[in-house]
């Protein structure tokens, strides 16, 4: 998924007896991005096979923009599908479905939206996973796909996924390849159920895309940097406070984050600063002072850096939207 100049958009057809969650498990977290962002990064349509509504099975429908009748578009196509697949797997929507694939840059089987895929033969040659439950009998009946037990799979210009709380992680991984550890890491924290402090240290970071915090050190280690964004501590004394090496510590967020340690550091600051920016009339040097900043031009180079664009351009624009 590429983000052009204006954004990605992307089509989204909803087959019937869609789970809510499942749907909201794709466009929530590209609504969270646009909010933190301040501008519209992502742009969805909505589309069922009669151009009705879906009824959910919790009984709340979800409205669309009308029926899936592609012609030549570009956009990625994610299909979505959770019950009775093989009631949608109609000859008309999957000639629909190898029609448009021509043209697509990518398309998404989510949850048993990778049977659609399958049975249209849109996954052959491809790897490939799907819920738990159904896996064993998805590699019986599609031999041709290389099956993966993954939350989620993404392979060249295909994806699928194993249900709504890895569809979750495959967004927030799609975020994170098109703009950065910084923005998924602070959509990932918009999710957090906070659990009461009195119940002792438990885990309140979310997924970035496949990663669990499984490591106690590791989890002790970003607890202290949430702690103490407003002064940060250096390797050595993070470190010393897991009950770890400094070169320990940076093989563990390696391998349980995706990313070194300062990395994910300075994007928990980051952010922290970036929402003073769009929250605040705070001045640039006292969110500076305020994040961990030595300087309001050190603040400035990183917050660009990251985001592409100054806290100043951040602040203009808002305030340009706001008015207009």
């Amino acid at each position: 998924m590429e983000p052009g100049d204006d954004g990605q958009h992307i089509d989204i057809l909803v087959l019937p007896e869609t789970n809510l969650i499942l749907t909201a498990s794709v466009i929530e977290p590209l609504r969270a991005a646009n909010r933190i962002a301040g501008r519209d990064l992502y742009r969805w349509t909505l589309y069922s096979p009669d151009g009705q509504p879906i009824e959910t099975k919790s009984g709340i429908p979800i409205p669309v923009s009308g029926a899936f009748r592609p012609t030549r578009e570009t956009d990625p196509l994610f299909v979505l599908s959770s019950y009775n697949w093989r009631k949608s797997a109609t000859r008309e929507l999957k000639f629909l479905l190898s029609h448009t694939a021509r043209h697509r840059s990518l398309m998404a089987g989510i949850e048993a939206g990778s049977f659609i895929l399958a049975e249209t033969s849109l996954l052959d040659g491809f790897s490939a996973t799907t819920h738990w439950e159904d896996f064993d009998d998805f590699a019986r009946a599609y031999p041709q796909v290389t099956m993966v037990r993954e939350r989620f799979v993404i392979d060249g210009k295909r994806i699928t996924t194993g249900g709504s709380l890895p569809t979750l992680d495959l967004m927030l991984e799609l975020i994170r390849r098109g703009h950065g550890y910084s923005l998924a890491l602070e959509v990932s924290r918009l999710f957090i159920y906070e659990q009461e402090r009195t119940r002792g240290d438990l885990m309140q970071m979310p997924t970035i895309g496949n990663m669990r915090i499984i490591d106690v050190r590791v989890q002790k280690a970003v607890k202290l940097m949430e702690e103490t964004v407003e002064a940060p501590l250096s390797l050595t004394r993070l470190a010393r406070r897991s009950g770890v090496s400094a070169r320990h510590l940076q093989d563990l967020f390696q391998e349980t984050m995706g990313v070194a340690p300062h990395a994910h550091y300075l994007a928990l600051r980051l952010n922290a600063a970036r929402r003073k920016v769009i929250e605040t009339k705070i001045s640039f040097a006292d969110i500076a002072a305020e994040t961990g900043f030595n300087s309001a031009s050190a603040f400035s180079r990183s917050y660009r850096a990251s985001y592409g664009e100054s806290p100043r351009d951040t602040r203009g624009r808002l305030k340009l939207k706001i008015t207009s």
